[in-house]
Formats: C-alpha cells, structure tokens, sequence
C-alpha cells in the first residue's frame, strides 16, 4: 500500500492547538418512556450542552437506537439493533459470529461499552453481538469518527455504549414472550423501583433455538442439505441487578452485577472445502461494577468508574458433521480438539467535569485497565498466559464562543504495557510498551433553534491486541510481539434539522486516513491461504482511504403515517495494496420504513433494507441483495401489546460472508405486558 498523496499529518502542530471533546450535536429527539430511564450518570454525552437527565442525545446522523426501536424492529440482539443505523455494515466472521463495522472500521477499532465500561473479550478485543441481548437496554448510542475521552483508548473509528435501564416511579416493569420460526422461544422480565432516595432495576433474559430456515432458492451442498441450517443451535441466558443511591439531588452511587451463559454451534460453511465442525459447549460472561457521581463543590462534579469482568469460553473442533470424534491432530488444544479461554478485564476511571469558568465545560479524565488472557487444553495445562496493562489520560473542554458557536477541544495520551508472556511452544522477552496520542477538535453552529452545522476532526489510534501479537492460529501464523499502533485521521462535515413540524433530516460527509493498519501477509513463500506450509504474521502493512456520505430523513407524513429512511454510500480504498480487497462492507445500504397506524390498537410496519455488492475475499464477491419484513402490532388494552411478524418476506437467498446463507423467509411472535 502507498502512503496517501499529500504531505504526513503534523502531529505536533495538531497537539499544540488541538484537543478533543465529545461529539455534540443534539438534534432533538422525542423520547419515550424507556429512554426516559437512561440516567445521565451512565450515558456518555457530548460537548458542554449535557443533555437533560432523563433523555438520551443523538450527537451524528444515524447514531441511536431507542428502546422503542427495538421493540418495533423486533430486535433482540445488539447486532440486530445496530444494523438499523446508517454508517453500520453487519457480517460474520470464520467463526460465523455476528460482526459490525462503522464506516469501515471493526469492533476492535470500534469498542462496545455498557455504561461506559469496556465490554470486550480481552484477547482479541471482539465480541459476538448475538451473544448480547437488548431486553435490558434503554438505548445504543454510536458515536463515529469522533468520540469522547471518556472512552478510553482504541476507538480508532468511534465507539459503542450500550445504555442499561433505570427505573423512574416507584414499581415498574415489563415482561415479554415470543417465539419465531427454528422452535425459537425466548422471554424477558424487568422490574424496576426508584423510592427516590434509591432505586434498584433487575432484568433477566432467556432465548434457545434449535436452527433457522434457509431460503428455498438455497442450493444444497455437500455440508450443508438446505431447509434447517445444520448445527444452528444456541442457548442464550442473562441476568442483571443495579441498584443505587441517590442521596441528593446532584449525587448518585450504584452498584452493577451482570451474569450470561450461552452455548451454541457453529454452522459449517457450505463450501466443503473451508467446512469447520466446531461447537461451543460454553461461552459465558459475568461481571460487576461500581458507578458513582459527586458534586464536590458548587462547579466541579466527580465521577468513578469501576469494573471487573470475566470472559470463559470452550471451542470443540470435530472430524466432521457427526461431531462425534474431536480433531486430535497437532499439539495442544489443537490436539486435544479442545480449546478453553478464561479471560478476565479489570479497571477504573475517573473524571472530574468543572464548570468554573464561564463558556467553558472542561473534563479531565485518567483510565487504567488490565487484560488478561489464559488458555488451556482438555488437559488442564496451562499453555498461554498473557497480560496487558493500559493507562490512559485525557482532557476535553467545550467553549461556547457564542450563543450560537460552540468549540469542541481535546487531548489523549494512551500507553500499552505488556505485563506478562508465557506461551509453552515458545519464549521471548517482555516486548517494549507502546503509545499513542490523540487530539481533536469539533466546531458547532446552530443558525437557527432548529438546525446545526458542524465540522470534526480527530486523530485516533488503536493499540495491537493481545491477538494480533501472539497468536499462532493452529500453527499457520508467526507471533509478531512488536506490532506498532494503528493511527487514522476521521474529518466529518454534518447537518442536522428539523425542516418542518414532525420531521427530522441529516446528513453528513466523512473521510478517515488510516496508516499502520495491521493485516496479515505471508512471510517468506506464498501460497493461497496461511497454512503451516505457508505461514503469515500479522503486520503493520496497510493504509486505507474512507469516504462517504450518510443521509437520514424521518417524518410524520400524517397523523397516521410515519415514514423514515437512510442511506449510506462508503468508499474504501487499500492505498498500500489495491490488488488487496477490503472485505465483508457493501459500498451502498439503504434502510426505509413506513408505520402506519390503522386504528387506534394496530399498526402496521414494513421496512426494506438493501445491500450492494461486497468482496467476501479476494477472489469472491457476494450479490446485492434486498430484504422486506413485515410487522402487525395490536395493543388489547394499554398494557398488552401482541406482535406478530415475518422477516425477508420475499424469502431472499443471501450471504453476509462467503458459506454462511442468512436465514430465508421466517415469522416470528410475541406478546408484551407492561406494568
């Protein structure tokens, strides 16, 4: 890949005058009762303007999704959810787990946080968003490009934060049953107190299916007969308990426990020549944190975050479709055909916000976390140890320059410092630690009560995983310990409005510069895939252009009908290697609903969603492909509403990655008491 045409970015020039602060721009959003439960003291907000207790902001074009929308869309899953937004691409990986990209850049360039806490397997720095269920959530916010400090280190492209609930009335709660098409049956239950000068909110959750339909224009392969998808399965249970002080008006303290155990298979591809037979009889996660915020003085508010979480999961890797033999070449977990990971993320931040000088909102804000990865075999041996520490500190501050201008400033300093390497098949030194600095700067103008303008700026970076330094991949890779920081500047022009009564327009222009990009290339002879033969080492190889453009429209065309769309158009360009396909990201999505409500209990939602092209590999490029699913909600009464649906109504034959088929044709069920 070449560098791009122009001279490097000034870096120093870009620390001296600029900084960074969260994105800002709140077009205003009507919020519903369970937005209304988002606390400010677990949303992560932008610019000075806070936004108000009880409402979650919408800072870029496209960027949440409510809890109201997933209910409507009937999306149970955080991946699910997401894929509502623009700027979102959603695919599967090898191991045919559920992953997204953000104008390009995947979930370890864009991070997921629940209430601001990183929520992450600690060794790759991915997560499944299958795995997570949104039962429990007031909301998702997405910020893109530029993001607050708050966040931490690694968000190269933006970041995620998942939004827990909070009660408001003294006894309230919902609960949910539903059943959908591969004997899909699932439930939910919240309740939630707030007593005032304390609250307590517990959720839990359960989803089990046995399969999911493929379309009937699916053609039958060696490892895959068509119908019921094969080895389909999953088991999916989650619990969480809050439950907080509030003793005064400005202060709060709360305490946070959350458990999930899944189990499920892993489909094979259909192309029996890249088939897997794996199945995981575990994959769980549980963990607890502390969040509190304490008004020190008459301007300055401190915060806390802390948090420790566990990450336990076994993969089965079988001779074939019986899985009744487990793969016992190689040496290991490669030879036992078993392999564990019991990984764990600990850490704490704090921030102070003051309000001292006048125009000004300043945050300062220190992190520091621990990764640790541990891997065995059936045996119980212990074969890798590895641990991570990263610290990071920061500051952002939002001048009001005017009524109508607001500046956006801010700075980041990040460091990783490998803390332990043990890894049976080989040794080698601590590697040296790593950093990174980041700075940003955002400037805000609203010409009238109504609109926005804005201009952002942001240089980030994401420091190597865990993964990427030491893997081995069952023999096919070289570790490659010194693996430098990836860096990417993200401009972003936007607008934002409300054109007329009940209508909301926005629309934005991106483009991000990525250099150090880490990819995998062979080293030494080549061949057609990475394979103990032909092995390959991941590399600080790449430099990617983005651009594009993101458009949203939502509108009440009556009192009856609502109508809503957007679109994104992206562009990515492997500057270093242009033979080399940026894979798994169609150029062109459009999303489009239309919500019309019939009589006072029913409405009745369509919406259609399109996907160009996108490369699966270098050699394999997947079809467009268009969805419609169409959904009947009934309100019997003002606290029972019953759903009923059916998804990819016209039974489209589609692939999000090369071999893994999405489900064809399917109708779901369920039926919500709320109280």
């Amino acid at each position: 890949m070449r560098n791009r045409n122009g001279p490097p970015w000034p870096q120093k020039k870009l620390l001296l005058c600029l900084a960074l602060a969260c994105t800002a721009a709140h077009a205003v959003h009507a919020a519903d009762a369970d937005e209304k439960r988002a606390p400010q003291l677990e949303t992560i907000t932008v610019l000075g303007q806070r936004t108000p207790v009880g409402q979650i902001g919408e800072d870029q074009v496209s960027s949440l999704v409510t809890a109201d929308d997933m209910r409507r869309f009937n999306r149970n899953t955080v991946g699910d959810a997401l894929n509502l937004l623009s700027g979102v691409a959603m695919s599967n990986n090898s191991r045919n787990e559920k992953t997204i990209y953000v104008r390009g850049f995947d979930a370890r360039q864009v991070p997921l946080f629940i209430d601001g806490i990183p929520l992450y397997v600690p060794y790759d720095g991915y997560v499944d968003f299958n795995r997570f269920t949104t039962a429990d959530l007031a909301g998702i916010q997405v910020a893109k490009g530029f993001s607050s400090v708050l966040y931490g280190p690694n968000a190269l492209g933006g970041a995620i934060n998942l939004i827990s609930r909070k009660p408001k009335t003294p006894f309230e709660g919902d609960a949910t049953v539903g059943f959908a098409s591969g004997s899909e049956r699932q439930t939910s239950v919240n309740v939630g107190s707030n007593q005032g000068s304390w609250y307590l909110q517990a959720s839990a959750s359960y989803a089990q299916g046995d399969s999911f339909p493929l379309s009937a224009d699916f053609k039958p392969t060696a490892t895959e007969d068509g119908g019921q998808r094969e080895n389909a399965y999953h088991k999916d249970s989650k619990g969480s308990f809050k439950v907080g002080i509030t003793p005064n008006a400005t202060d709060e303290y709360a305490l946070s426990l959350h458990s999930q155990n899944g189990v499920k298979g892993q489909p094979p591809s259909t192309d029996p020549a890249s088939a897997r037979y794996w199945q995981w009889p575990y994959w769980n996660t549980s963990g607890v944190n502390f969040l509190s915020k304490t008004k020190i003085s008459s301007s300055e508010i401190l915060k806390a975050r802390l948090y420790r979480d566990t990450y336990s999961n076994e993969t089965d890797s079988f001779t074939n479709a019986r899985y009744t033999t487990l793969k016992t070449s190689g040496s290991g977990s490669v030879g036992t055909g078993r392999s564990l990971y019991d990984d764990a993320v600990a850490g704490l931040s704090v921030e102070l916000e003051s309000l001292r000088w006048a125009a000004h909102s300043l945050r300062l804000v220190t992190h520091y976390k621990e990764d640790l990865h541990n891997e065995s075999d059936a045996t119980g041996a212990t074969n890798v140890t590895y641990k991570d520490a990263l610290a990071s500190v920061g500051a952002e501050d939002s001048v009001a320059l005017t009524p109508e201008l607001t500046l956006a400033l801010g700075v980041a300093h990040h460091e990783l410092r490998p803390a332990t390497v043990f890894n049976s098949a080989n040794a080698y030194k601590l590697p040296d630690s790593k950093a990174a600095t980041n700075g940003q700067v955002g400037i805000y103008y609203d010409y009238s009560s109504s609109a926005r303008v804005y201009a952002t700026l942001a240089q980030k970076s994401h420091l190597p995983t865990l993964k990427d330094r030491y893997s081995q991949r069952l023999g096919s890779y070289i570790e490659n310990p010194n693996l430098a920081t990836e860096r990417s500047v993200n401009y972003e022009v936007g607008y934002q409005a409300t054109p007329w009564q009940g209508a909301k327009a926005q629309a934005a222009v991106f483009y991000s510069d990525t250099d150090n990009k880490i990819q995998s290339a062979f080293v030494g002879a080549t061949g057609s895939s990475c394979s103990s033969t032909f092995k390959c080492q991941m590399q600080n190889v790449g430099k990617v252009r983005t651009s594009g453009i993101e458009l949203s429209l939502n509108a009440f065309v009556s009192s009856a009908l609502e109508v809503g769309s957007n679109y994104t158009y992206i562009n990515l360009e492997n500057v270093s290697d242009p033979t080399v396909r940026i894979t798994d990201i169609p150029r062109q999505k459009l999303t489009a609903y239309a919500n019309y409500r019939a009589t006072e209990s029913l409405e009745i939602l369509t919406s259609i969603e399109y996907n160009s092209s996108r490369w699966s590999s270098n050699t394999v490029e997947l079809a467009n492909f268009t969805t419609l699913n169409l959904t009947g909600n009934y309100r019997f009464r003002k606290d029972v509403t019953a759903q009923l649906g059916v998804t990819n109504l016209t039974d489209t034959n589609y692939q999000l990655s090369d071999g893994f088929p999405n489900p064809g044709r399917a109708w779901f069920a369920n039926l919500r008491y709320q109280f």
